[in-house]
């Protein structure tokens, strides 16, 4: 009998185990699509810039397989482009494609916020505020890398918020690709300061719950970027 019972406790934590290594490989896939995110969205790489996943590795420090794994996801976003046997390379941008991507951007984001002032928990509502802080700072100092970094997590969080599935895998699609068409032309068209305060509106209204004041904010948001990119054209 004592053997049977220890051999029934050593599978579990043989799948705990299995289990606490898929949370890692996902987390290192999470940093890997982070850090290339960001260096691709703020112009660190270029469009037209050839990746190796080699080479991403050792400047990481990050394994092969997450990497390659964050360049996929990266794909699907339309931020990198995937030639089999050719390679890897940072998508082109075109202002044009981005005012129809803005089509979508508003009504998306327009309900996501609705959904999220009603769904949100105590904890994203607090989360909600801080970012606000955030921005409004970011708006004060014109710091573009907090503010591209507060805009991230703001829009992960808002989705997160909304607990609607199926907006946030079309939203999760767009917003790489609006966050880098910002950052290459906010200072020939953009005004940080403005834009900055604008997210910080929209997070405090889903933050107190208002389901009417959350998509007028986005809406004005959704209004200011529409006129920035038609700036670019």
């Amino acid at each position: 009998m004592a053997r049977g019972r220890a051999s029934a406790t050593r599978k579990p934590r043989g799948e705990s185990a299995a289990a606490a290594k898929g949370a890692a490989a996902d987390t290192l896939t999470e940093q890997a699509y982070r850090l290339i995110e960001e260096q691709i969205v703020t112009l660190n790489l270029k469009p037209g810039d050839v990746l190796s996943e080699q080479l991403l590795s050792a400047t990481l420090k990050i394994g092969r397989t997450p990497i390659r794994e964050a360049l996929q996801r990266l794909a699907r976003e339309g931020l990198v482009t995937i030639l089999p046997r050719k390679g890897i390379l940072v998508a082109d941008v075109n202002p044009r494609s981005q005012l129809l991507l803005l089509e979508v951007r508003r009504e998306i984001e327009r309900l996501l916020c609705r959904a999220a002032a009603g769904r949100a928990t105590a904890e994203q509502r607090q989360r909600m505020r801080e970012i606000a802080d955030g921005m409004d700072l970011a708006a004060k100092t014109g710091d573009d890398v907090v503010f591209m970094r507060l805009d991230l997590e703001f829009n992960r969080l808002l989705i997160d918020a909304a607990h609607n599935d199926f907006a946030a895998r079309s939203m999760k699609l767009l917003q790489g690709l609006s966050r880098r068409f910002w950052y290459m032309h906010y200072r020939m068209a953009g005004d940080l300061p403005l834009c900055a305060r604008l997210h910080a509106n929209e997070a405090r209204a889903i933050a107190k719950g208002d389901a009417n004041a959350a998509p007028r904010a986005s809406d004005k948001l959704m209004d200011y970027v529409e006129r920035f990119t038609r700036a670019t054209v």
